[in-house]
């Protein structure tokens, strides 16, 4: 394949709330500029330093449902009490012109992009344990303890299904969980031991902590 044919790679990056998803990514992105990522439409509110069309795009319902039957979602799916939605062209379009383009969204919006594009490379980001997801979900400061309880509960839903994924990271300490991000993306040889199937034995206590 020439380098004028050559598609661009997907990549979909999935976490459980509070697990450092967004931090990782927009530190890969300073890193590595030629990554971008997909810009999704959300109903929730926007939240301090969210910018419009860079962050998210923030819709009311209306708008939100209206794209949503007009088939212009890759995937959509509603979270945490606001409904998240992936436009199609603009992946379609990176993908088809050899750019590569990133998906960050929740366990059932990779899900569904899975199965349209089969060769997208998968990731999935999370805590070192429960305990450390809590903490961090109480140190932000934007949700009351009965979301947090909702949060940490989809959390234990969505790990049991890690092996969905094609790699797994494991943000205990950032630096490192940066260094795997981005060794991952820039298919390293050392992103092997990032495989789901090589991370098995260490993301295995924290699956049977949840059980």
């Amino acid at each position: 394949m020439t380098e004028e044919n050559k598609k661009g790679r997907l990549f979909i990056v999935t976490a459980p709330s509070g697990a450092g998803k967004t931090s990782l990514i927009k530190a890969l992105i300073e890193l590595c500029p030629q990554f971008k990522v997909s810009t999704s439409h959300t109903t929730r509110k926007s939240r301090k330093g969210e910018r419009e069309g860079i962050d998210y795009y923030f819709v009311d319902n209306d708008a939100f449902n209206t794209l949503k039957n007009s088939g212009e979602f890759l995937e959509n799916a509603e979270c945490h009490g606001a409904k998240y939605g992936t436009a199609k062209s603009p992946v379609e379009e990176s993908i088809k012109t050899g750019k590569d383009i990133i998906l960050e969204i929740d366990y059932q919006g990779a899900i569904n992009v899975k199965k349209v594009f089969p060769n997208a490379i998968s990731l999935f980001i999370i805590p070192p344990s429960m305990a450390v997801l809590k903490e961090r979900l109480e140190g932000r400061g934007q949700n009351s303890q009965a979301e947090i309880k909702g949060r940490l509960a989809a959390a234990e839903e969505e790990i049991s299904h890690l092996e969905k994924f094609d790699y797994v990271i494991i943000n205990d300490e950032f630096d490192q969980a940066l260094s795997d991000l981005k060794s991952v993306f820039n298919d390293s040889p050392e992103s092997i031991n990032l495989e789901t199937s090589k991370q098995k034995r260490i993301f295995q206590g924290l699956i049977d902590s949840i059980k």
